[in-house]
């Protein structure tokens, strides 16, 4: 197993992938009602949250200013869960939170490890 600690720069680079494009399909949701339209009123906080979702997630899809993009979408989730989860109940499995609380801590391991070897924000440190 010690060999496969070789592939952990690239596989930064896929969890940031997965993330990314994870968070930026609720955003396209929201804002550009793709694949289904949720309609939320403009100005509203679920608005604002897509916007967040959308830019941010497109930003840590491709690693670009990830560690920005990241920690942003980190609180983003840290606030969904307590706003809208954690008064149904304390346990995530139970409140329906089980995933703004790990999109939360995978947000912010992102915003500590950055974006990996296969990222915009890698191409330009060696530019």
């Amino acid at each position: 197993m010690e060999n496969l600690s070789r592939y952990q720069p690239a596989m930064l680079s896929v969890l940031r992938i997965a993330a990314g494009l994870l968070i930026l399909s609720y955003g396209t949701m929201k804002i550009l009602h793709f694949p289904v339209g949720m309609q939320p009123p403009v100005g509203s906080m679920a608005w604002f949250a897509g916007c967040i979702e959308l830019i941010c997630g497109a930003l840590v899809l491709v690693g670009l200013f990830t560690r920005s993009a990241a920690f942003l979408l980190s609180g983003l989730m840290a606030f969904a869960f307590f706003i809208a989860h954690f008064p149904k109940g304390l346990f995530p499995a139970l409140n329906g939170g089980s995933l703004a609380m790990i999109l939360c801590f995978v947000f912010l391991y992102l915003a500590v490890a950055g974006a990996g070897p296969f990222s915009v924000d890698a191409k330009r440190r060696k530019a």
